[in-house]
Protein backbone atom coordinates (compact mmCIF):
# COMPACT_ATOMS: atom_id res chain seq x y z
CA UNK A 1 0.00 0.00 0.00
CA UNK A 2 1.43 3.62 -1.04
CA UNK A 3 2.50 6.17 1.67
CA UNK A 4 0.04 8.40 0.10
CA UNK A 5 -2.85 5.60 0.53
CA UNK A 6 -2.05 5.28 4.28
CA UNK A 7 -2.80 9.04 4.93
CA UNK A 8 -6.19 9.09 3.24
CA UNK A 9 -7.25 6.11 5.39
CA UNK A 10 -5.61 7.64 8.25
CA UNK A 11 -7.65 11.17 7.64
CA UNK A 12 -10.50 9.17 7.09
CA UNK A 13 -10.21 7.34 10.66
CA UNK A 14 -9.49 10.95 12.20
CA UNK A 15 -12.51 12.40 10.84
CA UNK A 16 -14.85 9.18 11.51
CA UNK A 17 -13.73 9.11 15.22
CA UNK A 18 -16.38 11.25 16.42
CA UNK A 19 -19.15 9.77 14.99
CA UNK A 20 -18.09 6.33 15.14
CA UNK A 21 -18.12 6.89 19.19
CA UNK A 22 -21.93 8.24 19.08
CA UNK A 23 -22.55 5.32 17.08
CA UNK A 24 -21.55 2.40 14.68
CA UNK A 25 -21.81 4.54 11.62
CA UNK A 26 -21.33 2.60 8.13
CA UNK A 27 -17.95 4.51 7.72
CA UNK A 28 -16.45 3.02 10.83
CA UNK A 29 -17.72 -0.28 9.82
CA UNK A 30 -16.16 0.14 6.67
CA UNK A 31 -12.81 1.28 8.60
CA UNK A 32 -12.63 -1.53 10.93
CA UNK A 33 -13.16 -3.66 8.16
CA UNK A 34 -10.57 -2.52 5.78
CA UNK A 35 -8.08 -2.85 8.93
CA UNK A 36 -8.86 -6.77 8.88
CA UNK A 37 -8.37 -7.63 4.83
CA UNK A 38 -4.53 -8.26 5.18
CA UNK A 39 -5.00 -11.00 7.43
CA UNK A 40 -8.10 -12.70 5.06
CA UNK A 41 -7.43 -15.54 3.03
CA UNK A 42 -6.84 -15.39 -0.80
CA UNK A 43 -10.51 -16.59 -1.44
CA UNK A 44 -12.31 -14.30 1.31
CA UNK A 45 -10.37 -11.05 0.66
CA UNK A 46 -11.63 -10.56 -3.22
CA UNK A 47 -15.22 -11.08 -1.85
CA UNK A 48 -14.91 -8.98 1.22
CA UNK A 49 -13.41 -6.16 -0.73
CA UNK A 50 -16.32 -6.23 -3.15
CA UNK A 51 -18.42 -6.11 -0.13
CA UNK A 52 -16.45 -2.85 1.33
CA UNK A 53 -16.51 -1.53 -2.09
CA UNK A 54 -20.29 -1.56 -2.95
CA UNK A 55 -20.73 0.10 0.66
CA UNK A 56 -18.59 2.90 0.45
CA UNK A 57 -20.93 3.39 -3.25
CA UNK A 58 -23.66 3.54 -1.01
CA UNK A 59 -22.17 6.39 1.31
CA UNK A 60 -23.65 9.95 1.07
CA UNK A 61 -20.91 11.76 -1.13
CA UNK A 62 -18.41 13.87 0.61
CA UNK A 63 -14.64 13.65 1.53
CA UNK A 64 -15.08 10.42 3.48
CA UNK A 65 -16.52 8.56 1.04
CA UNK A 66 -13.32 10.02 -1.33
CA UNK A 67 -10.88 8.74 0.77
CA UNK A 68 -12.50 5.71 2.10
CA UNK A 69 -12.42 4.80 -1.85
CA UNK A 70 -8.86 5.91 -2.28
CA UNK A 71 -7.46 3.63 0.96
CA UNK A 72 -9.72 0.53 -0.82
CA UNK A 73 -8.02 0.89 -4.11
CA UNK A 74 -4.76 0.86 -2.68
CA UNK A 75 -5.52 -2.28 -0.86
CA UNK A 76 -6.70 -4.12 -4.16
CA UNK A 77 -3.93 -4.17 -5.83
CA UNK A 78 -2.25 -6.05 -3.18
CA UNK A 79 -2.01 -9.05 -4.58
CA UNK A 80 -4.18 -11.09 -7.55
CA UNK A 81 -7.63 -10.69 -5.89
CA UNK A 82 -9.07 -10.85 -9.95
CA UNK A 83 -10.18 -8.44 -12.07
CA UNK A 84 -13.80 -8.31 -10.91
CA UNK A 85 -13.06 -6.85 -7.90
CA UNK A 86 -10.66 -4.23 -9.52
CA UNK A 87 -13.33 -3.14 -11.69
CA UNK A 88 -15.74 -2.55 -8.20
CA UNK A 89 -13.24 -0.59 -6.50
CA UNK A 90 -12.48 1.82 -9.45
CA UNK A 91 -15.85 2.26 -10.10
CA UNK A 92 -16.51 2.92 -6.49
CA UNK A 93 -13.69 5.81 -6.63
CA UNK A 94 -14.68 7.18 -9.79
CA UNK A 95 -18.22 7.80 -8.22
CA UNK A 96 -16.77 9.13 -5.38
CA UNK A 97 -14.98 11.75 -7.30
CA UNK A 98 -17.55 12.35 -9.57
CA UNK A 99 -19.83 13.37 -6.71
CA UNK A 100 -17.21 15.20 -5.02
CA UNK A 101 -14.32 16.38 -6.60
CA UNK A 102 -11.42 17.37 -5.14
CA UNK A 103 -9.31 21.34 -6.49
CA UNK A 104 -5.50 20.89 -7.10
CA UNK A 105 -3.23 22.45 -5.13
CA UNK A 106 -0.94 24.43 -7.76
CA UNK A 107 0.43 21.66 -10.08
CA UNK A 108 -0.15 18.94 -8.15
CA UNK A 109 -2.61 16.39 -9.11
CA UNK A 110 -5.08 15.45 -5.88
CA UNK A 111 -3.88 11.32 -5.17
CA UNK A 112 -7.31 9.98 -5.69
CA UNK A 113 -6.93 10.78 -9.71
CA UNK A 114 -3.80 9.13 -9.60
CA UNK A 115 -4.77 6.05 -7.79
CA UNK A 116 -8.08 5.86 -10.19
CA UNK A 117 -5.51 6.70 -13.34
CA UNK A 118 -3.38 4.12 -12.05
CA UNK A 119 -6.20 1.25 -11.80
CA UNK A 120 -7.34 2.27 -15.58
CA UNK A 121 -3.75 2.25 -17.04
CA UNK A 122 -2.25 -0.56 -15.34
CA UNK A 123 -4.80 -2.99 -14.16
CA UNK A 124 -7.37 -2.94 -17.03
CA UNK A 125 -10.14 -0.79 -14.94
CA UNK A 126 -12.54 0.50 -17.42
CA UNK A 127 -14.18 2.86 -15.01
CA UNK A 128 -14.23 6.43 -16.50
CA UNK A 129 -13.90 9.98 -15.16
CA UNK A 130 -15.29 13.17 -17.36
CA UNK A 131 -12.90 15.31 -15.03
CA UNK A 132 -9.88 17.45 -15.86
CA UNK A 133 -8.03 16.13 -13.04
CA UNK A 134 -8.52 12.55 -14.07
CA UNK A 135 -7.01 13.43 -17.93
CA UNK A 136 -3.58 15.41 -16.10
CA UNK A 137 -3.31 12.14 -13.84
CA UNK A 138 -3.57 10.28 -16.92
CA UNK A 139 -0.96 12.63 -18.88
CA UNK A 140 1.09 12.40 -15.86
CA UNK A 141 1.11 8.75 -15.75
CA UNK A 142 1.78 8.32 -19.55
CA UNK A 143 4.73 11.45 -18.95
CA UNK A 144 6.41 9.32 -16.10
CA UNK A 145 6.67 6.16 -18.32
CA UNK A 146 8.33 8.04 -20.84
CA UNK A 147 11.06 8.95 -18.43
CA UNK A 148 11.17 5.70 -17.09
CA UNK A 149 11.59 4.62 -20.78
CA UNK A 150 14.85 6.57 -21.48
CA UNK A 151 16.20 5.98 -18.00
CA UNK A 152 19.64 4.21 -17.13
CA UNK A 153 21.30 4.14 -13.76
CA UNK A 154 24.29 2.40 -12.13
CA UNK A 155 24.31 0.46 -8.66
CA UNK A 156 26.74 -1.64 -6.34
CA UNK A 157 25.40 -4.77 -4.92
CA UNK A 158 25.87 -6.03 -1.57
CA UNK A 159 29.07 -7.43 -2.36
CA UNK A 160 30.35 -3.75 -4.15
CA UNK A 161 29.82 -5.08 -7.55
CA UNK A 162 28.39 -2.44 -10.19
CA UNK A 163 25.58 -2.53 -12.40
CA UNK A 164 24.59 -0.61 -15.10
CA UNK A 165 21.01 -1.09 -16.84
CA UNK A 166 22.24 -0.36 -20.18
CA UNK A 167 24.77 -3.20 -19.87
CA UNK A 168 22.09 -5.74 -19.55
CA UNK A 169 20.70 -5.16 -23.47
CA UNK A 170 20.15 -8.84 -24.75
CA UNK A 171 18.71 -9.59 -21.48
CA UNK A 172 15.21 -9.16 -20.07
CA UNK A 173 15.29 -7.15 -16.92
CA UNK A 174 12.84 -6.49 -14.35
CA UNK A 175 13.39 -3.87 -12.22
CA UNK A 176 12.08 -4.12 -8.90
CA UNK A 177 11.52 -1.39 -6.16
CA UNK A 178 11.16 -3.07 -2.59
CA UNK A 179 12.03 -2.42 1.31
CA UNK A 180 13.01 -5.15 4.20
CA UNK A 181 10.07 -3.08 6.03
CA UNK A 182 7.25 -3.31 3.50
CA UNK A 183 4.97 -6.58 3.98
CA UNK A 184 3.32 -6.82 0.14
CA UNK A 185 7.52 -6.55 -0.85
CA UNK A 186 8.49 -9.29 1.20
CA UNK A 187 5.25 -11.68 0.21
CA UNK A 188 6.13 -10.94 -3.63
CA UNK A 189 10.01 -12.20 -3.23
CA UNK A 190 9.76 -15.70 -2.97
CA UNK A 191 7.78 -15.30 -6.71
CA UNK A 192 10.39 -13.25 -7.95
CA UNK A 193 12.83 -15.98 -6.67
CA UNK A 194 10.91 -18.81 -8.23
CA UNK A 195 10.74 -16.77 -11.63
CA UNK A 196 14.41 -15.93 -11.01
CA UNK A 197 15.40 -19.53 -11.19
CA UNK A 198 13.20 -20.80 -13.76
CA UNK A 199 13.89 -18.07 -16.75
CA UNK A 200 17.72 -17.60 -15.67
CA UNK A 201 18.40 -19.65 -18.81
CA UNK A 202 16.36 -17.42 -21.06
CA UNK A 203 18.24 -14.46 -20.09
CA UNK A 204 15.77 -12.80 -17.28
CA UNK A 205 17.31 -10.67 -14.73
CA UNK A 206 15.91 -9.32 -11.83
CA UNK A 207 17.49 -6.56 -9.98
CA UNK A 208 15.65 -5.42 -6.73
CA UNK A 209 16.65 -2.21 -5.80
CA UNK A 210 16.63 -0.83 -2.21
CA UNK A 211 17.27 2.63 -0.56
CA UNK A 212 18.14 1.19 3.11
CA UNK A 213 21.28 1.13 4.71
CA UNK A 214 23.54 -2.15 3.30
CA UNK A 215 23.96 -3.92 6.53
CA UNK A 216 20.48 -3.52 7.39
CA UNK A 217 19.48 -5.36 3.53
CA UNK A 218 22.37 -7.42 3.77
CA UNK A 219 20.95 -8.77 7.26
CA UNK A 220 17.56 -9.66 5.04
CA UNK A 221 18.90 -11.11 2.47
CA UNK A 222 21.56 -13.50 4.37
CA UNK A 223 18.03 -14.57 6.53
CA UNK A 224 15.86 -15.16 3.30
CA UNK A 225 18.06 -16.62 0.78
CA UNK A 226 16.64 -14.44 -1.85
CA UNK A 227 18.56 -15.01 -5.01
CA UNK A 228 17.84 -12.04 -7.52
CA UNK A 229 20.47 -9.82 -7.40
CA UNK A 230 19.54 -6.91 -5.05
CA UNK A 231 20.89 -3.46 -5.68
CA UNK A 232 21.33 -0.37 -2.86
CA UNK A 233 20.50 3.10 -4.05
CA UNK A 234 22.19 5.35 -1.39
CA UNK A 235 19.98 8.76 -1.95
CA UNK A 236 17.42 7.47 -3.62
CA UNK A 237 18.72 9.05 -7.01
CA UNK A 238 17.37 5.72 -8.78
CA UNK A 239 14.28 5.82 -7.00
CA UNK A 240 13.21 9.15 -7.74
CA UNK A 241 14.48 8.58 -12.03
CA UNK A 242 11.84 6.04 -11.65
CA UNK A 243 9.29 8.44 -10.14
CA UNK A 244 8.55 5.62 -7.40
CA UNK A 245 6.11 6.86 -4.40
CA UNK A 246 5.20 3.63 -3.15
CA UNK A 247 6.43 0.44 -3.26
CA UNK A 248 6.72 -2.59 -4.17
CA UNK A 249 6.43 -1.49 -8.02
CA UNK A 250 7.92 -3.37 -10.67
CA UNK A 251 9.16 -2.21 -14.48
CA UNK A 252 9.80 -4.96 -17.26
CA UNK A 253 12.18 -3.96 -19.77
CA UNK A 254 12.76 -6.29 -23.22
CA UNK A 255 15.65 -7.30 -24.54
CA UNK A 256 16.13 -4.20 -26.70
CA UNK A 257 15.95 -2.46 -23.55
CA UNK A 258 12.58 -1.21 -24.13
CA UNK A 259 9.94 -0.68 -21.24
CA UNK A 260 7.05 -2.93 -21.98
CA UNK A 261 5.20 -3.16 -18.27
CA UNK A 262 5.09 -2.40 -15.17
CA UNK A 263 3.03 -3.24 -11.92
CA UNK A 264 2.00 -0.96 -9.44
CA UNK A 265 1.99 -2.98 -6.29
CA UNK A 266 2.22 -6.35 -4.95
CA UNK A 267 1.82 -9.29 -7.67
CA UNK A 268 1.84 -13.19 -7.56
CA UNK A 269 3.59 -15.63 -9.78
CA UNK A 270 0.74 -15.90 -11.90
CA UNK A 271 0.57 -11.82 -12.74
CA UNK A 272 4.40 -11.97 -13.04
CA UNK A 273 4.14 -14.45 -15.26
CA UNK A 274 1.60 -12.27 -17.42
CA UNK A 275 3.69 -9.41 -17.24
CA UNK A 276 6.98 -11.23 -18.24
CA UNK A 277 4.93 -12.55 -21.60
CA UNK A 278 4.93 -8.87 -22.72
CA UNK A 279 9.24 -9.61 -22.72
CA UNK A 280 8.66 -13.04 -24.62
CA UNK A 281 9.14 -15.69 -21.59
CA UNK A 282 6.99 -18.02 -21.30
Amino acid sequence: MHIKQIVFVAMALVGLAHDAAQAQTTPAEIIAQMKTLRSLSATDRPVTTVKLAHAIAALPAGQDKVQLATGLAGLSTEGDQGQATLDAVGETLALALKETPIAAKGDEVPYPYMELAQLVRYVDVKALLDDPQFARAMARLAAEEADVAKADFTLNDLKGKPYKLSDLRGKVVLVNFWATWCPPCRREMPDLDKLNVRFATQGLVVLSISDEDQAKVAAFIAASGYQPVVLLDPGDIVEKQFHIEGIPKTFLFNRDGKLVGETIDQSTERQFLALLAKAGLR
